[in-house]
């Protein structure tokens, strides 16, 4: 078992196969351990991040190394059929892979029973495993760009089941009208980490043949104003504005990561600043150009990325307004928003908070899971909540001093969990290059462009959790930053990652920075002996 840096609120622990993985992790659920925010299991590792002010480091390794080695409870969950019509595109080439014939795989995957062992990729996508050993496979060596919602696929030991259309590799054998994940179900994800699973051939059985859940993840929430009401009207938007809140936990187990707002110092401030408590939804402004008129009299105010603000009133005067500032707002009066000159992403609050209705527990708008209110657009009006008895704060400095375009930002990181797949040239570079900030970049992550990353080892890594902040190399060798709409889980070697209070920098980063790693920790992995064999 291996020890492996993440951040020093998290680590993740390696083990040496997917049983020894969720034997730790039916361990740590039996027996918890005070201090543990958030576990989220993989093909053989262990993600666990914990409260340091609860629980040391030292301490909780210690109180894992004392859980492993027990054995992985056979799965007890309901049976779960999944009807499939075998028409997969890549039924053929697996056959001929594994020295078959298409009928032979079809067989094979209905006669095994198996096991939702974790989730990850994408909200609802489960990791089955279990099947028989005979149908391992490899994934494409070039993904699709897009696979559509209910493909069944294979990959490794692995079966799964796309829950959308999205880009993948794995190689598909069929499609099934079930909705995997469906946002007015409870719970959304039909497959559960333990959920068991019987694949039936529909060819043979056209009772299967149902229609497959069309409903969206993204619910719309703007209404018209009542009377009285205290509102905005959206008047224009620039690129799309999202509404955010600090992100929905403890959805791991349904493959849906944290999100939320990607500068939380920002937004924590902007809610301050008009005396809301921490967590009340606002919106989320990408380089400016929101426009909106105030419906009644309100206090807003506008932190992060520096756009200007104009204030015109019902009498044409014009006035500019300050950031980090609590401004007060009569009816009609017209708001408008320009490019900031620094930073990326502002943050603007209204006294009560934006009346949004929550999307599994949070308003927080993730862009790759789809999951959240739907993003308001011209001529929606959006109801503010009635105030809180909580206490304006006048205007307050920034936490950070917000980036240009024109800069070199230094990023301190913490190396690993796999900064051992790469050769030691390749690890210089990474610290010691300024990497540019490309234009693809979005709240998924900071695509970056340099001098490629050279692999040490070429193999494939089993799918593990990552982080906020991660440093993900694909094959390009082109690193990805992650940001707050990161995927749960990820198939490429994370090199190192954001130190924690560098997170909210990063999410304020412009498009055409470039940006330089300072390392704060040397890999080191630790070693618990006796554990894998």
């Amino acid at each position: 078992m291996r020890i492996l840096p993440v951040r020093s609120d998290c680590f993740l622990v390696e083990l040496a196969d997917l049983g020894e993985a969720l034997a730790l992790f039916d361990a740590l659920k039996t027996e918890p351990v005070e201090g543990i925010t958030e576990i989220i299991p993989a093909a053989r590792t262990l993600l666990i991040s914990f409260d340091p002010y609860t629980i040391s480091d030292e301490a909780l390794v210690d109180a894992v190394k004392l859980r492993a080695g027990g054995e992985h409870k056979a799965a007890s969950g309901a049976l779960i059929e999944i009807p499939v019509r075998y028409d997969g595109e890549d039924l053929a080439e697996v056959a001929g892979i594994l020295g078959m014939s298409a009928a032979d795989v079809i067989r094979l995957h209905g006669e095994s029973e198996y096991v939702a062992a974790f989730t990850g990729f994408a909200p609802g996508f489960a990791y089955l495993s279990g099947g028989d050993p005979r149908l391992t496979v490899p994934r494409r060596t070039s993904p699709r760009t897009q696979v559509p919602a209910g493909a069944v696929g294979l990959a490794g030991e692995f079966s799964g089941i796309y829950p959308k259309t999205s880009p993948g590799g794995w190689q598909l054998i069929g499609t099934t009208p079930l909705a995997m994940f469906d946002i007015e179900r409870v719970p959304a994800s039909l497959l559960q980490p333990g959920s068991r699973i019987k694949f039936r051939d529909m060819a043979k059985d056209a009772a299967y043949d149902i229609k497959a859940s069309t409903k969206s993840a993204s619910v719309k929430v703007t209404a018209s104003a009542e009377a009285g009401s205290t509102a905005i009207e959206i008047l224009s938007i620039g690129l799309p504005v999202l509404f955010q809140d600090l992100g929905r936990t403890g959805q791991a187990g349904q493959g849906i990561s944290v999100s939320g707002a990607a500068d939380r110092a920002s937004f924590k401030a902007t809610n301050r600043l008009v005396g809301n408590p921490a967590n009340t939804t606002a919106l989320e402004i990408t380089l400016g150009g929101l426009s909106f008129r105030m419906r009644g009299q309100g206090v807003m105010a506008l932190t992060g990325a520096t756009a200007p603000i104009l204030i015109t009133g019902t009498d044409g005067a014009k006035i500019t307004a300050p950031h980090h500032t609590a401004i007060a707002l009569d009816d009609g009066d017209v708001v408008s928003l320009g490019r900031p000159d620094t930073g990326m992403r502002s943050y603007l609050a209204l006294r009560g908070g934006f009346d949004v209705a929550p999307v599994l527990s949070s308003t927080a708008t993730d862009t790759l899971a789809q999951i959240g209110p739907a993003a308001p657009v011209s001529g929606d009006i959006v109801n503010i909540r009635a105030a809180t008895a909580g206490s304006l704060v006048s205007s307050e400095a920034p936490a950070f001093a917000l980036p240009s375009a024109t800069e070199t930002i230094v990023l301190d990181v913490v190396m690993g969990p796999r900064t051992d797949w790469f050769t030691d040239t390749a690890v210089d570079s990474f610290l010691s290059q300024e990497w540019s900030v490309t234009p693809q970049s979005s709240r998924v992550g900071i695509r970056l462009s340099g001098d490629a990353l050279e692999r040490a080892n070429h193999g494939e890594l089993p799918s593990e959790a990552t982080v906020r902040g991660a440093l993900q190399v694909p094959a390009s060798g082109q690193p990805v930053l992650f940001l707050a709409d990161h995927p749960l889980t990820g198939g490429y070697p994370v090199i190192a990652n954001v130190a924690g209070h560098h997170l909210d920098l990063a999410g304020q980063i412009p498009v055409g920075a470039k940006i330089r790693f300072n390392a704060v920790s040397r890999f080191a992995p630790r070693f618990i002996p006796g554990k894998c064999p």
